[in-house]
């Protein structure tokens, strides 16, 4: 008997040992997340690809149906193997304890040039960010957008009839967490790829003018399911015409608008759908890829013959994600943008875009990844009854990184 109640003894040692050492390590891991301060991550990746067709060479590595021809071999000649480590990432986060709460800062750029920098391999900012509690300042994430409708491709510019787009904002977040509502106000005139806003409004002469910042707002609806999503965008528009010798006055305004509602559905333990549809009008500058905001329409027989105003526009995303097991994955899917034009447009102005993919990525080891991609891009003109296609098979290779920091325990 003394030598059961010894083992019995010795057993509810070890056990309360173990149950003990346990918790002090759950502890130590909420100590942990607790004293964050600072993340260090990023990734390098090469693109390698063959383009069967043609594109403006600033976009050789993406398809982005805008950047197609509008007209024959307007880009040279089909068929270009092509190479790319402009996707690479490095990022910081920041956190930093306050009386009013924990400060988190996120500094990240990567290597893909836009803008006046297009086609170049060079330092693109991405987010440059601050956020106290309910409240957030700095370029990050419009509201009106979903970041997590992009698929798992490896395409860098994403679907064409996609809201996309990080601005400068100011932003209130009332209610936080997997279901939350954020309001913001954002830079107005600023567009997903950095050009020039003037180019948006396809009127000779005439320059912008936004008097009043851009109003955003989502709010998102979380469950077992996965979530569903309701954007909205309102922005105010002016443009000046500028050039005395044009015969009729374009000067005018108009009210931007658009609904983006978006969604995110588990399809069993292993697949997600990820879809939206947005429609709106005189908002293409946040679109992922779109022309312009506003063009002429014509008035014949009145007293103001022409004028400018904004597009109604289309888009629509479908994708499916699917895990084949912990090494292999799969993404497929189709996007699409339709314009619809004004009778004053040219008939090669863009009017109706289309993106396709489909993948199977390879994870060999940890931080990983390696895959193969078919792309498929297409372009509709307005009126002139031109169209083209391009098709790339792309191979990407990456290597993620990251490592955290932590405070000293007092």
């Amino acid at each position: 008997m003394k030598m059961v109640n010894a083992i019995k003894c010795l057993f509810g040692g070890i056990f309360l040992i173990m149950l003990t050492a346990n918790n002090g390590w759950a502890q130590e891991q909420e100590d942990k997340e607790k004293k964050k301060a600072m993340e260090i991550y990023g990734f390098i990746m090469m693109d390698a690809g063959y383009n069967f067709n043609q594109i403006h060479p600033d976009w050789f590595d993406v398809v982005r149906p805008t950047k197609l021809p509008s007209y024959k071999n307007q880009y040279g000649t089909d068929g270009n193997f092509y190479f790319s480590v402009r996707q690479t990432r490095l990022g910081f986060k920041n956190y930093f304890q306050t009386g009013l709460g924990e400060l988190k800062t996120q500094f990240e750029f990567e290597m893909f040039g836009t803008g006046v920098d297009a086609g170049q391999t060079t330092i693109r900012l991405r987010h440059a960010y601050a956020e106290l509690g309910k409240f957030g300042v700095g370029q990050y994430w419009s509201p009106f957008m979903d970041i997590d409708v992009f698929p798992n491709t490896v395409e860098y510019w994403g679907p064409t009839g996609m809201v996309f787009f990080r601005n400068i904002q100011f932003r209130y977040m009332p209610i936080q967490g997997d279901t939350r509502l954020t309001i913001a106000l954002e830079r107005p005139g600023a567009s997903a790829d950095q050009g020039d806003y003037a180019d948006r409004i396809a009127l000779a002469g005439v320059k912008p003018r936004f008097p009043v910042p851009d109003l955003s707002a989502e709010y998102r609806k979380a469950g077992k399911f996965g979530y569903v999503e309701l954007a909205g965008i309102l922005r105010y528009m002016k443009w000046e015409d500028l050039d005395p010798t044009n015969p009729v006055d374009y000067s005018g305004d108009a009210l931007g608008w658009g609904l983006n509602l978006s969604t995110n559905l588990k399809l069993g333990q292993k697949s997600v759908f990820r879809g939206a549809v947005v429609y709106g009008e005189g908002i293409q500058n946040y679109m992922n890829d779109a022309p312009v905001d506003v063009a002429i329409k014509d008035f014949p027989g009145t007293s103001k013959p022409a004028e400018g105003v904004p597009l109604p526009m289309l888009g629509l995303t479908a994708f499916i994600d699917h895990n084949w097991n912990d090494k292999i994955s799969t993404a497929i899917g189709y996007s699409m943008i339709d314009i619809d034009n004004s009778n004053g447009q040219n008939g090669d102005a863009f009017k109706k875009g289309q993106y396709a993919i489909a993948n199977v990525m390879f994870y060999p080891v940890k931080n990983a990844m390696m895959g193969i991609e078919a792309q498929y891009g297409n372009r509709e003109n307005y009126t002139d009854g031109w169209k083209t296609d391009i098709f790339k098979i792309q191979f990407s290779f990456k290597y993620n990184f990251s490592h955290t920091f932590y405070n000293k325990k007092d």
